[in-house]
Order: C-alpha cells, then sequence, then structure tokens
C-alpha cells in the first residue's frame, strides 16, 4: 500500500469554497489502474485558517507514479492555481509506504 496526502492551510473565509472545488470536481481517479481510495479529510480550525488532509491509497508506488504522468492527473488538476488565494501556503505532499495494514 501507498498513502499520499496532500496538507492545506485554508484562509477561514474560504473554507466553503474550497469544500466546494473539491466535492463538485471529477477526480479521475475512479478509473485509474492502482487506485484504491480517497478521502478529503476537515481537521482543526486555527484563528487564520483550517486544515485540511487530502488522503489517497494506491496498490503501489508505480501505480501513482503512473497517474502523475497521465492526462486523467492533468485533468483533475487544470485550474487549481485559480485557488491559490484559498491558502496560507502552498499544500505539502507526504508519501507514506505501508509497513504494516490492519483491517476489519
Amino acid at each position: 500500500m501507498y498513502l499520499t496526502m496532500n496538507r492545506f492551510k485554508v484562509v477561514t473565509s474560504q473554507t466553503q469554497a474550497f469544500e466546494d472545488i473539491w466535492t463538485r470536481r471529477d477526480s479521475h481517479l475512479k478509473t485509474v489502474p492502482g487506485f484504491v481510495s480517497f478521502a478529503l479529510m476537515k481537521g482543526p480550525e486555527r484563528a487564520d485558517h483550517v486544515l485540511y488532509a487530502s488522503h489517497t491509497v494506491w496498490k503501489d508506488e508505480q501505480s501513482f507514479a503512473n497517474w502523475t504522468k497521465s492526462a486523467s492527473f492533468r485533468a483533475a488538476h487544470s485550474g487549481a492555481k485559480s485557488s491559490n488565494h484559498m491558502y496560507l501556503d502552498p499544500p505539502e505532499l507526504e508519501i507514506f509506504q505501508a509497513v504494516q495494514v490492519l483491517t476489519a
């Protein structure tokens, strides 16, 4: 399992617009080979921002790498720069390789 996570510090007044962008867009993930799951998580609110994290689980590193080079990736991220005003800082990408996985 391979997990990619982006953290977003969203300006407090922009949280609804941020959520609308994410929930209305076509991520193109469901048809990508090696895609397992996606979640957008809302975290704690601070004085000047709300923390969000997107978690995408992949079968393996190669599946993620292939997606980042695909037309689906470009389509899913088109227009992303137009929402830069919503963030205090650029999104932070974090990548994790599974060491142990437990399921129900």
